[in-house]
C-alpha cells in the first residue's frame, strides 16, 4: 500500500505556538499534487494523531502545490508530559500514514 511520503517530496512539520500543529506537504509536481489532493483522508489523520476529524484544519494552496494540515497539539507545549517541544515527530508519523485509492 502507498504511503504519504511515497508522493511527496518533503514533510514538515512544526508547532503553530503552544496549542497546534501544523504539517506542510511538498510537492514538485502537480500531478504528485492533485494525487496527495484526492488520496488524503483527513478522517485517517485524525485516527492517527488521535483527535476529532473536526478538530483538523486542512488547506490545499495549489499555486505552491502544498497540503497543510494544523490540529489542536495533544498537550500544550512546554507541560511537563510533552516530549515534542517542536512537534517535529508528527512529520515522521504523517509519512507512514496509508493512502486512499483513488482509483
Amino acid at each position: 500500500m502507498m504511503k504519504l511520503r511515497d508522493i511527496v517530496d518533503k514533510i514538515r512539520s512544526k508547532n503553530a505556538g503552544p496549542f497546534w500543529v501544523t504539517v506542510d506537504l511538498f510537492c514538485e509536481s502537480t500531478a504528485q499534487y492533485e494525487a496527495l489532493k484526492d488520496q488524503l483522508d483527513i478522517k485517517a489523520v485524525a485516527h492517527l494523531v488521535q483527535i476529532s476529524p473536526v478538530s483538523i484544519k486542512r488547506f490545499d494552496l495549489d499555486d505552491l502545490k502544498v497540503v497543510k494540515i494544523s490540529f489542536p497539539r495533544p498537550i500544550v507545549q512546554g507541560h511537563t508530559l510533552d516530549r515534542d517541544q517542536h512537534g517535529a515527530q508528527f512529520a515522521h508519523l504523517l509519512g507512514a500514514l496509508p493512502l486512499t485509492d483513488s482509483t
